[in-house]
């Protein structure tokens, strides 16, 4: 049996919908900050499989509890609970989205990628993300489990 258009395109629009799901995610300590959704492409189911040699589209929606001139992103993948620090392209949260300086009681789209090296070893991980204010406070933390794979 030939699918018709028709299901074509409602198979199409079921998948678009599901890469572009929010994530379940444990807060880890957002202090300054209320994380609102946390978005990873493509990631359609959890945990998230990350292929090594590409990079993967972060969008996190928070609202500022806070004001700060600036903020900065740390990254790290979390085995047997010891966080081991992973290297982003871009830490600087003020040149990923968010309109520096951060206005208590406003909302921003944070952007970024992650990159999944070849190298990396094929294993399960948590990945935890923080977003630090001027003061070294957490804007936001999440963690989501991956699985980097070949």
């Amino acid at each position: 049996m030939v699918p018709t258009p028709l299901a074509l395109l409602l198979a199409l629009g079921a998948a678009a919908t599901a890469l572009a799901e929010p994530l379940r995610f444990v807060d880890c300590g957002s202090v300054d900050g209320s994380i609102q959704e946390v978005n990873v492409s493509p990631c359609p189911t959890q945990p998230c499989l990350l292929h090594k040699g590409t990079s993967y589209s972060i969008n996190v929606t928070f609202a500022s509890k806070i004001e700060s001139q600036g903020s900065q992103a740390r990254v790290y993948g979390e085995m047997l609970h010891v966080d081991i620090p992973f290297p982003i392209p871009e830490p600087d949260g003020c040149k990923s989205g968010i309109q520096c300086p951060i206005q208590k009681g406003h909302s921003y789209s944070y952007l970024n990628k992650l990159p999944v090296k070849s190298e990396y070893p094929s294993i399960k991980l948590i990945v935890k993300w923080e977003l630090v204010d001027d003061q070294d406070q957490m804007l936001f933390c999440w963690k989501i489990p991956v699985q980097i794979t070949s």
